[in-house]
C-alpha cells in the first residue's frame, strides 16, 4: 500500500501530509474543495488536486486512484466518503468523533474486501488504545476514566479556551449523547454533565462528559467493567460558560449560529498543549489497585499540539496497516493497535516520553495528581 489519497487540506490535513509524504515511503495526493488550502501542500511537493468533495461520483474516481483514503474532513463528510471508499475498493482511515457516522462504516465493512478503520485520531483514538492496554493488566475491571483536553496554554477569555481543532467538531461532542457504562449497563449520559475537578502539576482542571471519545471501547469491554465514561478537559469556569450559551440561549437549537459565534469572537491558537489521562481501578492477584497513563505534548515551533497527536495517530494507523500488522479487511477498531506498538512506531512515538513519573492520589470527584506519566500499579488504600 503506497498510494494515499488525502481528503481534506486543513491544519490536520497539513501535518498528515507532512508524516506519509515525508517519510518518502509513501506517495500522497491531496484533495480539497479550497485551492488556497492545497497551495501548502503543493509546495511541499504533493501532487494535489482541487474537487467538489460533496459528489461522490467525483469523490469515488479520485478514490480508486489510490490504495487507501485518509479522510481529514468534518465528521459530517466521513460516511460519505466510507461509501466511496468502499465503491472504489480503497482501504479507508478517518479521524471522526461522531457516533451515528462510525455505526454507519461499521455497516458498511460488513463483507467488504477491504479495510475501515474511522477513529484514528486522539479521542476517539489513541486514548481508546491506552485504555484498552490499562484494562489488560487488571483482573476484574470495576472502573475505567478516560480524560483527554486539547487546551490553549494562555487562555485570556471569558470561556478560558482557544480554538486549537474543528469548531464543527467541538459543537458536536458538547451536543449530542455521550455512551458510558454505569454498573455494567450502556447508557446515554448527556453532554456537560458529570462535572468533575483535580489538578496535574498545579494546575486545576475541570471535566465534563462529551460525545464520541470512546469510540467502539463501550463495545469491545461490554461484560468485563463496571464503569466506563469518558470527559473533555478544559479550565475551570468553560463548562459553566457553554452550558449558558447551548441552554440558556438555546443556541444548541441553533448549532450553525454558535459555530458562526465561536469562529468570530474566541481567537484560534497554535500555541496549545494536549492533556492525556486515563486511570483503570480494578482487582489484580486479590488486591484494589489503579493503573494510571499520563501524557501531556506541547506544540512545537511549527505544529499545534492538536496537529501533532491527531496526525501520529492515524499516521501510525496507516503505518501499522501497510505493515500487515493489522486485519486486512472489514472493520478495524483501535484496541487492534497495542500501545507499546503504537509508541514505538516511527510516527506513533510522538507520544512517548512526554509524560512525567511520580505518584496519585484521589478523593472523590476532586483529585490531585502530582506530574504523573507512564504506566504502574498503584494500590488504593482507604
Amino acid at each position: 500500500m503506497k498510494n494515499i489519497i488525502l481528503l481534506g487540506a486543513g491544519h490536520i490535513g497539513l501535518a498528515i501530509a507532512r508524516r506519509l509524504h515525508g517519510c518518502g515511503d509513501y506517495h500522497v495526493l491531496a484533495a480539497d474543495s479550497d485551492p488556497t488550502a492545497l497551495a501548502p501542500l503543493a509546495r511541499m511537493g504533493l501532487d494535489t488536486q482541487c474537487i467538489d468533495l460533496e459528489d461522490a461520483a467525483q469523490s469515488t474516481a479520485l478514490l480508486a486512484r489510490g490504495d487507501a483514503v485518509v479522510n481529514a474532513l468534518p465528521y459530517r463528510m466521513a460516511t460519505m466518503v466510507a461509501r466511496a471508499a468502499r465503491a472504489a475498493g480503497v482501504h479507508y482511515f478517518d479521524l471522526t468523533e461522531d457516533v451515528r457516522a462510525t455505526r454507519e462504516i461499521m455497516q458498511l465493512a460488513q463483507d467488504a474486501d477491504c479495510a475501515f478503520m474511522p477513529q484514528c485520531g486522539l479521542a476517539p483514538g489513541f486514548v481508546g488504545i491506552a485504555a484498552h492496554h490499562l484494562a489488560q493488566e487488571v483482573d476484574d475491571i470495576v472502573e475505567i476514566k478516560m480524560r483527554v483536553g486539547a487546551l490553549p496554554q494562555y487562555p485570556t477569555n471569558d470561556i478560558k479556551y482557544n480554538l486549537t481543532w474543528s469548531v464543527e467538531g467541538l459543537v458536536n461532542e458538547y451536543c449530542h449523547p455521550c455512551e458510558a457504562i454505569r454498573d455494567g449497563v450502556l447508557q446515554q449520559l448527556q453532554p456537560l454533565e458529570g462535572l468533575e475537578h483535580f489538578t496535574i502539576d498545579g494546575v486545576e482542571y475541570e471535566a465534563f462528559n462529551t460525545s464520541g471519545g470512546l469510540g467502539t471501547l463501550c463495545t469491545t469491554l461490554a461484560g468485563r467493567v463496571g464503569n466506563l465514561d469518558y470527559k473533555s478537559v478544559r479550565y475551570p469556569g468553560h463548562r459553566e460558560r457553554l452550558h449558558f450559551l447551548l441552554h440558556e440561549l438555546r443556541l444548541k437549537e441553533r448549532p450553525q449560529l454558535l459555530k458562526d459565534i465561536l469562529r468570530t469572537a474566541v481567537p484560534a491558537t497554535l500555541q496549545d498543549l494536549v492533556l492525556v489521562l486515563v486511570t483503570v481501578s480494578g482487582q489484580r492477584d486479590g488486591q484494589y489497585v489503579q493503573r494510571a497513563f499520563s501524557r501531556k505534548v506541547f506544540a512545537s515551533a511549527h505544529e499545534s499540539a492538536i496537529q501533532i497527536t491527531t496526525a501520529a495517530g492515524v499516521c501510525a494507523a496507516v503505518d501499522l496497516f501497510a505493515s500487515g500488522r493489522l486485519p486486512q479487511r472489514g472493520f478495524i477498531d483501535q484496541q487492534r493497535i497495542a500501545l507499546p506498538e503504537l509508541l514505538a512506531n516511527r510516527f506513533g512515538r510522538a507520544y512517548a516520553d512526554q509524560g512525567y513519573t511520580g505518584g496519585i492520589a484521589s478523593q472523590g470527584d476532586r483529585h490531585d495528581i502530582s506530574g504523573i506519566g507512564g504506566t504502574r500499579h498503584v494500590p488504593l488504600t482507604a
